[in-house]
């Protein structure tokens, strides 16, 4: 079994109002990941993503650039404790 790992993500630029949060949604999906993405107030984006190594990997590589009306200017990702659960949830702006 692969090692899990959990990332904080956050990523700048123009991606609020361009479906940033739902394609991040289906690709973690797709790609098998956990955890959740939420607008923050500043117009970031930020989500917690856990799951297998390559699979956090892919997901992180495919958030460098995010959907097709997206523009992404930096993507800053730290490691941090897994939360856990199943699923990958749209979460409220904070």
């Amino acid at each position: 079994m692969a090692a899990r790992v959990a990332f904080r993500v956050f990523v700048s630029g123009t991606v609020q109002g361009v479906a940033f949060r739902w394609s991040t949604q289906q690709k973690a999906i797709e790609l098998g990941a956990q955890g959740w993405v939420r607008n923050l107030r500043d117009g970031r984006v930020e989500a917690q993503i856990e799951g297998p190594r390559e699979v956090v990997d892919a997901l992180l590589a495919w958030l460098e650039h995010g959907p097709s009306a997206a523009r992404v200017d930096a993507l800053q990702h730290d490691a941090v404790a897994a939360e856990g659960g199943n699923g990958f949830e749209l979460r409220a702006t904070v």
